[in-house]
C-alpha cells in the first residue's frame, strides 16, 4: 500500500508537469486523477516481461491477461496511468470502454437456397457468436451449440436474457426445425443451417457490455480454433471510433484473430441516418467495423420479396469511409431489415420490449395461432450473420481457405448492378437522399452462389484489407490500394483480376473517383445529392460523432 501511494504521488507530479500523453486515448483525460478505472494496456510483446515486473512491484491489481492478444486490463487510479504509458513495453492505454449490440426472403435474395439444395450447408465449420448468448433450447439451434461462456462480469449464465444474440445465431445456422411443419408455407432457416454455434456471451440484458468482455472472448475464441474448427467470428456489436483502427484495442483484437486464421465478419453500425456532422450519415462506421482487416457488413431492405431487384439500403445502414483512417467501409452489404429469425423467450428484454414483432403462428401455419419460436428484428447486426453464414458454406466446401480469400471472394462476387443510383425517403417532415455509392454499399450486394464458386486465391503473401481513400490535387476521391498504406502487400489494384473495377465497379463508384469530399456532387445521369458530404476542415474527428453505444434494434419500413 505504501509503495502505491508512494506511485501515486510520483504520478501526480509527472502528470502536472507533462500533459496530454501521447501513448493515452484523450477519453481518459477529464476523469478525476484519484478515480479508480480499468484500463486496457496494449503492449510490445518483447518488452512484456519487463512490464509484468514493474506492475508487480507496484502493486497493481491485473483484471485480466489475454493470451493470444498483446494486451492486459487493470484497475487503478487514473493518476497511475501516465506513468504507466510511460513504462517500458507499453503500446497504447484505453479505458474499458462500454459497447452495445448493433429470412424467408433474405435466403433466396441472396441465392443461399441455391447453395443449400447442393447441400453446403456449413457443416463440420464452427462460428463464435459473440453477442448477448444463445438459448440452447432452441429447436433450431439446440443440437449444434457446441460451446458456451460468459464474459459478462457476476453473471455466469450464457442464456439470451437480451434477445440479440439468439437471432443473430439462427440468422447464422438456424435449421428451420421449428417452421418445418406440416402445414407451413414458410420457412425461416439460417444461412449455413449445418454449422456449429460457439456461444460466447459479451452482452447483459439490458444488451451492453465493455472492450473487456469483447476482447475475452475474441481471445478464447482464438484458443479454441482448434478444438471446434472456428474458422468465423460474428460481432454484430460496436462502439465510436476513439482513435485509429491502430491503436485500438479492439481492432487490434480482430486483426490477431484474422491473422490465427478466423474470418472476422463485422455489422457496420445503425447511425446512417445521424447527420449531427451535416455529413448525412457517412463517416458513421463504427469499432471494430474501422478495421482494415475484417468484413464490415451493412444492411440492405429486402422489400418483403424473394428477388433482389427492388433491394434498397437501409437509411440506418452506417457509411464509410472510417474516422481517422478514411478506410472504405462498408466492404459489403447484406439483407438486415425485419428479417425473421429464432427468438431466444418472449420474456428477453428485446422482445418483450417489442412484443409485435414476435411471429405469430398464423404468419405460416393456416388456422393456428399464439406465439411462434421466432421474432423480426432489422439492423445491421442482421446482416452481418447473413455473410458469416456465408463465410461458414464456403470454408465447407473449401477448408484450406484463408480469411483473406474468403474475404476477397465475397467482395468480388457482390452484385454491383441493379441497384438504383439515387432514391429519396421520408423521415418526419424532412426529404433524403440516399445512393448505393461505395461508401454506403462498399463492393456490392451479398451473392453467396456466386462467392462459392470462384475460383480466386490471394496469395500467402498478400493481404485482402480494405483500401483506403485519400483525395488528390485535383481533390477527387482516390482509392489507395497499395502497399504504402498499412504496409502489407494488399492484393487490390495489382492486376487485372484484383483491379479496381472489379472490386468495387463502377456502378458502385457511380461518378468513379470524383465522389466525395464536401461537395454537392452529381451522382450519376442527372441526379443531384443535395448535401455536403464528408472530409471538410470543419469536421470534428472521433469526438462527439454518436452515441457510445450503438443500437441493436433499428428495425424500420422507411420507403
Amino acid at each position: 500500500m505504501k509503495h502505491l501511494l508512494a506511485s501515486l504521488m510520483i504520478c501526480t507530479a509527472v502528470l502536472q508537469a507533462q500533459s496530454p500523453f501521447s501513448k493515452v486515448s484523450k477519453d481518459l483525460d477529464d476523469i478525476p486523477a484519484l478515480q479508480m478505472v480499468e484500463v486496457v494496456i496494449q503492449f510490445d510483446n518483447t518488452r512484456f516481461s519487463d512490464f509484468d515486473k514493474a506492475l508487480k512491484g507496484a502493486a497493481v491489481s491485473l483484471k485480466a491477461k489475454f493470451k493470444h492478444i498483446d494486451a492486459i486490463t487493470i484497475k487503478v487510479p487514473k493518476a497511475m496511468v501516465g506513468l504507466i504509458s510511460k513504462m517500458p513495453g507499453v503500446k497504447y492505454v484505453t479505458p474499458n470502454r462500454s459497447l452495445r449490440g448493433s429470412l424467408e426472403y433474405a435466403e433466396p435474395g441472396i441465392y443461399a437456397n441455391i447453395a443449400y439444395q447442393y447441400n453446403w450447408t456449413g457443416a463440420g465449420i464452427g462460428v463464435a457468436i459473440i453477442d448477448s448468448g444463445v438459448n440452447t433450447q432452441h429447436g433450431d439451434l439446440s443440437t449444434r451449440v457446441v460451446y458456451s461462456q460468459s464474459f459478462v462480469p457476476n453473471d455466469p449464465s450464457t442464456a439470451d436474457a437480451y434477445g440479440h444474440g439468439t437471432h443473430v445465431a439462427g440468422i447464422v445456422a438456424g435449421n428451420a426445425a421449428g417452421s418445418t411443419v406440416a402445414g407451413s408455407s414458410r420457412v425461416f432457416r439460417g444461412i449455413a443451417p449445418s454449422a456449429n454455434i460457439i456461444n460466447l456471451r459479451v452482452l447483459d440484458a439490458t444488451g451492453s457490455g465493455n472492450d473487456i468482455a469483447v476482447i475475452s472472448a475474441i481471445d478464447r475464441a482464438v484458443e479454441l480454433k482448434g478444438a471446434y474448427n472456428i474458422r468465423v467470428i460474428n460481432l454484430s456489436l460496436g462502439r465510436r471510433v476513439t482513435e485509429s483502427y491502430t491503436l485500438d484495442p479492439l481492432c487490434q483484437a480482430v486483426e490477431r484473430a484474422w491473422k490465427a486464421g478466423i474470418a472476422v465478419v463485422v455489422a457496420a453500425g445503425n447511425n446512417g441516418r445521424d447527420d449531427s456532422m451535416g455529413t448525412n450519415g457517412y463517416g458513421t462506421i463504427g469499432s471494430p467495423a474501422n478495421s482494415p482487416w475484417v468484413i464490415t457488413v451493412g444492411a440492405m431492405r429486402d422489400m418483403n420479396t424473394a428477388t433482389r431487384v427492388d433491394d434498397k439500403i437501409a437509411s440506418y445502414s452506417s457509411k464509410g469511409p472510417t474516422m481517422l483512417d478514411h478506410v472504405v467501409k462498408p466492404d459489403l452489404v447484406a439483407p438486415g431489415n425485419r428479417i425473421i429469425s429464432a427468438l431466444s423467450s418472449a420474456t428477453s428484454t428485446l422482445p418483450a420490449g417489442y412484443s409485435t414483432q414476435i411471429i405469430q403462428k398464423s404468419y405460416y401455419l393456416s388456422g393456428q395461432t399464439g406465439n411462434s419460436p421466432y421474432l423480426r428484428l432489422s439492423g445491421t447486426s442482421m446482416a452481418a450473420p447473413m455473410v458469416a453464414g456465408a463465410a461458414a458454406l464456403m470454408l465447407q466446401k473449401d477448408p484450406s481457405l484463408s480469411p483473406d480469400t474468403i474475404k476477397a471472394r465475397l467482395m468480388k462476387t457482390a452484385t454491383k448492378t441493379g441497384m438504383t443510383p439515387v432514391f429519396s425517403y421520408q423521415l418526419g417532415s424532412l426529404s433524403k437522399y440516399l445512393q448505393h455509392d461505395v461508401f454506403t454499399v462498399g463492393a456490392g450486394y451479398l451473392d453467396v452462389w456466386a462467392a462459392l464458386n470462384s475460383t480466386d486465391v490471394v496469395p500467402a503473401t498478400k493481404r485482402a484489407l480494405s483500401a483506403q481513400t485519400t483525395r488528390d490535387a485535383a481533390g477527387k476521391t482516390r482509392l489507395t490500394c497499395k502497399n504504402v498504406i498499412w504496409g502489407e502487400n494488399v492484393i487490390w489494384g495489382e492486376n487485372v483480376i484484383w483491379g479496381e473495377n472489379v472490386i468495387w465497379g463502377e456502378s458502385v463508384l457511380l461518378s468513379g473517383t470524383n465522389v466525395i469530399w464536401g461537395e454537392s456532387v452529381q451522382w450519376g445521369a442527372g441526379n443531384t445529392a443535395p448535401f455536403n458530404v464528408i472530409w471538410g476542415t470543419n469536421v470534428s474527428w472521433g469526438t462527439n460523432i454518436f452515441p457510445l453505444g450503438m443500437s441493436t434494434e433499428g428495425d424500420s419500413d422507411i420507403n
